[in-house]
């Protein structure tokens, strides 16, 4: 029969009211589990159980959801796709809430990361429900949590990570933040600058052009709105004898012909006031014809008197339509209208100006250059000052830890190396990289090329312990980082991970009884066979639990009265270590 692996929550772990960390996990159908679901709180939790019962699946799964890679295999056979959800409250994560507010991400304080994998080995990613691109899980992933394993997740092999953990450790953060903008600011002006330096042939021929085309321009010193009030100025004086010709008629006409109409009103009037008998019914017409006489009379006053004071100027019209030709020659010459002359001299002036003696001129661009590099190299010297400062106390803790660690020939040491050719970075002046020296005599290298697996994830551990109280990443996760050691190493590395989750929250893989019974919240993985099928659970253990858990971490299938009772010890011990 084929095998179905099926994981469920037998007892929800409590969620603690302070929570700013992994809150739940959600599986459905990824490798061999069904359906996963589990909350967590603060504090270090353990995951045990036999080999193969599927303690992996957690932390495999949590790097799916922080953006790892996957392929088909990942799905449940049988299954169309595999679904993992993982959700945070980022209450107290500022980095993780400022990240989701710049990506219009953000929903109040909680953070739900969703990875979805089709059997034909395409994913898709969610944050807060929106899709996403598989970077952006990446980028946020880092913010809220760093898994130490020996698999692409872990982070203490990146140089970055470095250089962000010797920053906290030594309160540089704020500083390093100004020194990456005062970096911005100089690259900006070295790009213009390289820019105007390599078209300076381009931009000289270009200034030469400007400034005719200004001076041009500045002698027409064309207003807004002038060429308008010209074109009615040029109609009415292009018209004027016209007016006037008319004006002159329309005077004849009104009052100084034989037969104005002056005059045949009047004649009028002299035909009705000659009437015999008093009409009544024309007294309104007679007072209209006289209101109409008065009216023509003053009309025609008017009318002489415009003809008279009337000026044609056909000088001033000579210099208007000159004005206008200047004017419409000019727009023909930009190939705009004339309407726009005035706001084209604008730009141009304003063109001119900044590649003259503005801020684009290479003079300028140089001396801001140098300005903006003195106060990089301020800010950068300060900051490797500090730096340099806290590598030595920083190297000087861990190898302390290290000691505990049973890893005393192993020597740390975090190194500054100076950028080459003293160029500015937007990190400062240095590269920042972890160095170890296996065995003495040796010269210390990178992690990558020294560390084994076990030794890294002890090296991790004991960074973690140091750094602790600066480090902005709230939930850490390791993988089997008690690998090769056993004893009194095993107790201390159980106490040193308690000091994490003390802080924070640690989910930790372990076989090891001496870090399981110093755990906060204890997950235990089993296997059953039911109906052909076998299944795989993950149960939260009570005391007595834990206890029987831990007996059999030391004992194995067969345990003794001595074995439970060395068990309870161990954990009541355990129990009361406040570290």
């Amino acid at each position: 029969t084929t095998e179905i692996y099926t994981l469920s929550l037998h007892d929800a772990l409590p969620i603690s009211e302070d929570l700013c960390m992994l809150t739940q996990l959600t599986v459905s159908n990824y490798a061999i589990a069904e359906r996963v679901e589990l909350q967590f709180g603060k504090g270090m939790t353990a995951l045990t159980g036999e080999t193969g019962a599927g303690k992996s699946i957690v932390l495999d799964a949590l790097g799916l959801a922080m953006g790892g890679r996957a392929d088909a295999g990942a799905v449940r056979h049988g299954a169309k796709r595999a679904d993992i959800t993982a959700t945070f409250d980022v209450s107290r994560i500022a980095e993780a809430r400022q990240w989701l507010e710049n990506h219009e991400l953000d929903d109040d304080n909680e953070c739900i990361l969703r990875r979805v994998i089709s059997k034909d080995g395409r994913s898709r990613a969610y944050i807060n429900g929106q899709p996403c691109p598989l970077a952006h899980l990446k980028d946020l992933g880092s913010a809220l949590m760093d898994i130490h394993s020996q698999h692409q997740h872990q982070s203490l092999l990146r140089k970055e990570t470095h250089r962000k953990l010797l920053d906290e450790f030594a309160g540089a953060e704020a500083l390093g933040a100004q020194t990456r903008d005062a970096w911005k600011a100089w690259h900006k002006t070295r790009q213009r600058l390289t820019e105007r330096q390599q078209n300076a042939d381009e931009a000289e021929a270009r200034l030469q052009l400007l400034r005719y085309q200004v001076e041009e321009l500045d002698r027409l010193a064309l207003e807004d709105g002038e060429q308008i009030e010209l074109e009615k100025e040029q109609e009415r004086l292009s018209h004027a004898d016209t007016v006037l010709h008319n004006s002159h008629q329309a005077t004849l006409l009104c009052t100084e012909d034989d037969n104005s109409a002056a005059d045949l009103v009047r004649q009028a009037l002299q035909q009705l006031e000659q009437l015999p008998v008093e009409v009544p019914a024309l007294t309104e017409t007679i007072q209209m014809l006289n209101e109409a006489q008065i009216q023509i009379t003053e009309a025609g006053d008017n009318l002489r008197h415009f003809v008279e004071d009337y000026d044609a100027d056909p000088a001033r019209l000579a210099e208007v339509e000159e004005r206008l030709s200047a004017i419409y020659q000019m727009a023909r010459k930009h190939r705009i209208t004339p309407e726009t002359l005035p706001e084209f001299h604008q730009s141009l002036s304003a063109e001119l100006a900044s590649l003259d003696d503005g801020e684009g001129s290479v003079e300028k661009l140089e001396a801001e250059l140098e300005e903006q590099r003195s106060h990089f190299n301020t800010l950068a010297t300060e900051l490797s000052n500090a730096r340099q400062q806290a590598a030595a106390n920083l190297d000087q803790r861990i190898a302390e830890e290290l000691a505990q660690l049973s890893m005393p020939a192993v020597q740390f040491v975090t190194h500054l190396s100076r950028n080459k050719g003293d160029e500015p970075a937007p990190h400062g002046l240095e590269d920042i990289e972890f160095l170890v020296s296996a065995n003495p005599g040796q010269p210390a290298r990178p992690l990558a090329k020294v560390a084994s697996g076990g030794e890294l994830s002890r090296i991790s551990l004991a960074i973690q312990v140091v750094v602790a109280q600066t480090s902005t990443t709230p939930t850490l996760v390791f993988d089997e980082v008690d690998v090769g050691i056993g004893g009194g190493t095993a107790e201390v590395v159980g106490r040193l991970l308690r000091s994490l989750g003390s802080n924070g929250q640690v989910l930790c893989v372990t076989h090891l009884a001496q870090v399981a019974a110093q755990c906060h919240q204890h997950l235990f993985v089993s296997k059953f066979t039911e109906s052909d099928a076998t299944y795989s659970k993950i149960e939260s253990l009570d005391d007595n639990g834990r206890v029987s858990e831990v007996a059999r971490m030391l004992g194995g299938v067969d345990m003794t009265e001595h074995t439970i009772a060395h068990a309870h010890e161990m954990f009541t011990k355990g129990q009361a270590t406040h570290h």
